[in-house]
């Protein structure tokens, strides 16, 4: 049987968290958190950041559809505009076959 909130991954259960840009729901592992630092939206590759965390697939279009739809203020509680330019910068990076 399936418990809310966790996913059978492999032989053991995964928790879930939503992607802010898609909406899809899907395992932790597979999404990349942020966290918001001085009005910068930062990557937290190693999840060890504090504060209130948000999660995002690790692509250029999920990033897209999250600005898009103005989701980063309503996912970190924060009023006015946060900065993505080093979310977009390491996605670029991640991203396979794109030229600098």
């Amino acid at each position: 049987m399936r418990r809310q909130g966790k996913l059978e991954y492999g032989c053991q259960a995964a928790p879930l968290r939503t992607c802010v840009g898609c909406r899809v729901r899907t395992v932790k592992s597979e999404l990349l958190r942020l966290v918001v630092v001085e009005g910068v939206i930062v990557p937290d590759t190693r999840g060890r950041l504090p504060g209130r965390g948000a999660s995002l697939h690790p692509s250029p279009r999920c990033l897209e559809l999250a600005e898009r739809r103005r989701a980063f203020p309503r996912a970190f509680r924060a009023e006015g505009s946060l900065d993505t330019s080093l979310l977009q910068a390491h996605l670029e990076g991640l991203t396979p076959g794109r030229s600098g």
